[in-house]
């Protein structure tokens, strides 16, 4: 078999080990120079995304020789305006075609850094190559997978961008994944006449990530509403809007999508009065919460399966009520405080929360939280747990006491516990102790630092 697939008598088994090599790009270089047949084959997953794992912009005038002879010559004498003689050779692919992922802000910074390279510094230059990119990438044939709409504040999309989109609704007829970034006022008409096309010819998006740097307008925001509520199946929705209040209706627009939509992700946000319509959603199961007000945490009313709130001043009285809602279905939970010097507000109250309510949890980390009885009392009680992490306070336990609190919490660990993190520096002078005593079947230990022979000695121990 192993002759067959080098001699190219199998492409179907051939392709399928290649695309497992997704995200392996030094190996799949090394695919590419076997044979002829699997350069071919190879090749065609290296470009899918290139701006991604370029260190170089070297790549980019591989996509000249793809271009018009009359863009070539357009862009011949613009390059040789600002004293930059280049050569357009013809290339062994036609590397456009094979464009899966593209982010307008990567692509920007890669056109900037080829530029450089030319010591020549033109923001007129960089925006007609983008521009002339752009037209070729969506007039080859490709079909993307994944954009970014994140604009700068120098990039201009030109009309004939626009047009060409319009006569190659392919180009955005497969995307799964779409992120929108506006940062000013400057980006309003580029962008809803880019969100304006995708409702046209994009139904298949699973994740939508809108990020608001700026208060977003309500032009922008009907565009986007339009192309959420056209979407077939949105599995993922993750918002960001830096405290800015007024969502002209996005989050209500959900509501199309509440027998898909399995998981939400709200960061920076200050309103909350149309998550509301969240509870509709029959399908969520994973809520996560970043840098928002308390208000939002007490709308919620739905069991979930995955919670995890961070940056986030935590009550715990809020956080026992989504806890006792979410209950028995509840398997991740992260709850980590808003900053280093702030704590969980009667942590006690949310621990036994924990326990009354979530015994199913297998996967648990928690920060700025006193290392108590009560807390070791929990995680001996999670008997389902296979992840835990830790970030705890130990300033006011007395030393001996500590090391009993640490030889207690190392027998308590479930032996359904695969992976244990305490990569802070809390547990650090007592490592030996947790190892000396733990029962459970590790199979990734997560530790600060070994600073002394003993830990080191304790550790090789444990392991063998």
């Amino acid at each position: 078999m192993a002759a067959k697939i080098l001699m190219g008598d199998m492409p179907e088994l051939m392709e399928y080990i290649l695309k497992n090599l997704n995200n392996e790009i030094y190996s799949l270089y090394s695919c590419a120079l076997v044979s002829r047949h699997w350069c071919k084959m190879s090749i065609p997953i290296l470009w899918q995304d290139p701006l991604s794992f370029s260190r170089s912009s070297l790549f980019i005038s591989n996509y000249f020789s793809s271009l018009g002879e009359y863009e070539k010559i357009i862009l011949k004498e613009c390059l040789e305006e600002c004293g930059i003689n280049k050569e357009f050779s013809k290339t062994l692919f036609d590397y456009t075609r094979f464009l899966k992922v593209l982010d307008l802000l990567s692509l920007e910074r890669m056109v900037k850094k080829w530029i450089d390279l030319m010591l020549v510094s033109d923001e007129s230059l960089i925006n007609h190559i983008i521009n002339l990119l752009l037209k070729l990438f969506i007039e080859s044939g490709a079909t993307l997978h994944k954009l970014g709409l994140r604009f700068s504040r120098s990039l201009q999309l030109k009309p004939e961008i626009f047009y060409s989109l319009g006569r190659n609704g392919q180009f955005f007829s497969r995307i799964q994944h779409l992120s929108l970034r506006i940062i000013s006022i400057f980006d309003i008409e580029s962008v809803t006449t880019l969100l304006r096309v995708l409702a046209e010819y994009t139904t298949k998006i699973r994740t939508l990530r809108p990020i608001f740097l700026s208060d977003p307008k309500s032009q922008i925001c009907h565009a986007l509403i339009y192309v959420i509520k056209l979407q077939e199946r949105l599995r993922m929705f993750r918002i960001t809007t830096e405290g800015h209040t007024e969502f002209h209706g996005i989050i209500s627009a959900l509501e199309c999508q509440k027998n898909s939509l399995q998981e939400v992700i709200i960061q920076d946000c200050s309103d909350t009065a149309e998550f509301n319509i969240l509870n509709s959603c029959k399908n969520l199961e994973t809520i996560r919460i970043k840098s928002c007000n308390t208000e939002l945490l007490k709308i919620l009313d739905y069991k979930i399966s995955t919670l995890k709130v961070f940056d986030t001043p935590i009550d715990a009285q809020t956080m026992a009520l989504i806890l006792e809602k979410a209950g028995i279905l509840l398997q991740r939970l992260i709850v980590e405080s808003i900053s280093i010097n702030e704590y969980i507000l009667e942590e006690s109250l949310l621990l036994e929360a924990i326990k009354s309510f979530c015994p199913n949890i297998t996967y648990f980390k928690i920060g700025r939280i006193e290392f108590s009885t009560q807390l070791l009392e929990l995680i001996g009680n999670l008997h389902k747990l296979q992840f835990l992490s830790l970030r705890c306070d130990i300033y006011n336990i007395p030393v001996e006491e500590l090391k009993i609190r640490v030889m207690q919490f190392s027998k308590t660990l479930p032996l359904t516990l695969q992976s244990l993190d305490l990569r802070n520096t809390w547990l650090e002078p007592n490592i030996d102790i947790l190892l000396n005593h733990c029962l459970a079947p590790l199979k990734k230990l997560l530790i600060y630092r070994l600073d002394n022979e003993k830990n080191t000695k304790e550790l090789i121990e444990f392991c063998f």
